[in-house]
Order: C-alpha cells, then sequence, then structure tokens
C-alpha cells in the first residue's frame, strides 16, 4: 500500500493508474478506523480497481470548544487495517498541506439543508466537510466516493454539493455497522467509560423502537419521535441534542412517514455525542 503525505504524490499515482484505465474508489475517513470504516473499504474494493483512503482529521469541521485536539489518532493501526481490506494508497497529510495557512475560499451549501439536525448545534461544521470532501475529490478524482450512512445528514449533503458542483462522481452509501450489542460503531467510542459504555445502548435501543413502530404501520413521525425521545429520557447518563424525523433527501422535517424519511438522533453520553438513525422508504 502506497502511504502518501503530499498532494502531488497523489496525484501522480492516480495518474498513474488511470493512464492504465484503471478505476478509482475514495473513502474519506478522519483516522482511528474501526469496521464500520473497513465496510467501506470493502465495498470500494468490490466496486474500483483501485481505493485511495484519506486519514486527515480535518480541523475546518471542528467548532470552538469541540474536540479537535483529543480526537484519537492511531496511524499506523490505521494502514494495518487499510492494507489488510485491500486499500491501494492512504492520503495522511499535514493540515499546511491541505490549507494554506491564509486559506479563505469554503464550500457551502446555502439552503436550509446544513442547519438541520447536527447543523442546529454544530453551525460550522458541513462547511468543513464540503470543503475538505470537496477539495479531496480534486486531489484524487475518484469515479466513485464511499460514505457511512452513520452520518446520514453529510451523506445527503455530499449528494447535493456533488449534483450541484457537477463532479461527476457516484456517491456510494453504505450501512451502518454495529457492535454485537447493537451500538453504532463510532471513533468517538473510545472516549466511553464502562459505565457510560452501557448507557450508551440506550441509542440504539430507541432506534430499535423506532424502527419496530414503523414495522407495525405508524404513520404519524411525531409519535415515533415521541416515544423514542421518552425512551432515551429513562437513561440517567443520556442528553439529548436531537431526535428529528426529517425529509432523507432535503433534511427538512417531516410529519409523516412517506416517501423517503430519515429518523436521527444525537445524544450525549456524558461528555460525549453521538449519533445514530434509520431511514424508512415508504411508498405515498
Amino acid at each position: 500500500m502506497v502511504i502518501a503525505t503530499t498532494i502531488e504524490e497523489v496525484r501522480a499515482q492516480v495518474r498513474a493508474w488511470k493512464q492504465e484505465r484503471l478505476t478509482v474508489g475514495l473513502v474519506p475517513t478522519m483516522g482511528y478506523l474501526h469496521e464500520g470504516h473497513a465496510s467501506l473499504v470493502d465495498k470500494a474494493v468490490s466496486m474500483c480497481d483501485r481505493v485511495v483512503a484519506s486519514d486527515f482529521v480535518n480541523p475546518t469541521q471542528f467548532g470552538p470548544n469541540e474536540d479537535l485536539e483529543a480526537y484519537p489518532r492511531d496511524f499506523d493501526r490505521d494502514c494495518a487495517l487499510l492494507e489488510e481490506h485491500g486499500c491501494a494508497m492512504v492520503f495522511h497529510p499535514e493540515v499546511s498541506e491541505m490549507y494554506a495557512e491564509d486559506a479563505a475560499t469554503y464550500v457551502e451549501i446555502l439552503s436550509d439543508m446544513p442547519k438541520q439536525l447536527c447543523g442546529k448545534t454544530r453551525p460550522i461544521h458541513f462547511r468543513g466537510v464540503c470543503t475538505v470532501v470537496s477539495k479531496l475529490f480534486n486531489i484524487v478524482t475518484p469515479d466513485k466516493a464511499f460514505f457511512g450512512q452513520k452520518d446520514a445528514q453529510q451523506l445527503a449533503i455530499i449528494r447535493r454539493m456533488v449534483r450541484d458542483m457537477s463532479y461527476g462522481i457516484e456517491i456510494v452509501g453504505c450501512p451502518i455497522v454495529r457492535e454485537e450489542d447493537g451500538l453504532a460503531k463510532s471513533s468517538r467510542n473510545t472516549y466511553l467509560s464502562p459505565e457510560e459504555r452501557q448507557a450508551a445502548l440506550i441509542l440504539s435501543k430507541s432506534i430499535f423502537l423506532g424502527q419496530k413502530m414503523v414495522e407495525e404501520g405508524e404513520t404519524d413521525a411525531n409519535k415515533i419521535v415521541a416515544a423514542m425521545t421518552a425512551n432515551i429520557q429513562t437513561e440517567p447518563l443520556a442528553r439529548i441534542d436531537y431526535v428529528s424525523a426529517v425529509d432523507g433527501v432535503t433534511m427538512m422535517p417531516v410529519d409523516q412517514i412517506q416517501g423517503t424519511v430519515l429518523v436521527a438522533m444525537a445524544v450525549y453520553i456524558g461528555k460525549t455525542r453521538l449519533i445514530d438513525n434509520f431511514i424508512v422508504e415508504k411508498g405515498a
């Protein structure tokens, strides 16, 4: 596996692959990889001739007092996982390689889409995400890019950016990967104490409750959100940021389960903010 630290190294390698008429897949990550990331690489390997993973903790998507400095990092472990799953190149730049000291250009969606869900309490987050992903698209020029469904709002926003900016890159969404007890895999799970780790199960339990209500025929989104909220509130260590039902494409709130609906939550367990969701596809 090639380990590249500069933009020019990546571009030179991708040029060589494309001269051989090989297809290229991109898996953007912030490192500290787990089985969820591995599933993205596996999917990319199954659909592309060569796969590039980025391993970069992007500072522009962290707001003041967020966990940029504390965000877990283990590059050697990341490389071992990526190589084991067939990744052809990892791009691991310094911040100075990605952002000039006087950088003043951002990519931002100006609709209400990024202001919903996570955007309500993380107002600059998606501007940072769109900017770094746009840069990675320009550097790697992939045919396809792979993102996890756990970050469902991010996935929807990336799809909109790709459409609006005419990138011509296929965006592939991949299912949430869970621990055996149901907790969604996340790099931030490492922040949890044993007691908090147990308490965090209230997220997936509430997700499964919402899914069960839908399966049993409930179509009132507000009733589903209320039941999930009440369930989370039974856990003393949990503090809700939001539980919402939104249109799966626009991210705007909905009252009825109809069409594509995303039911999503962000919950603090102690100081750790965790997210989870499920998607409903229901005909009119």
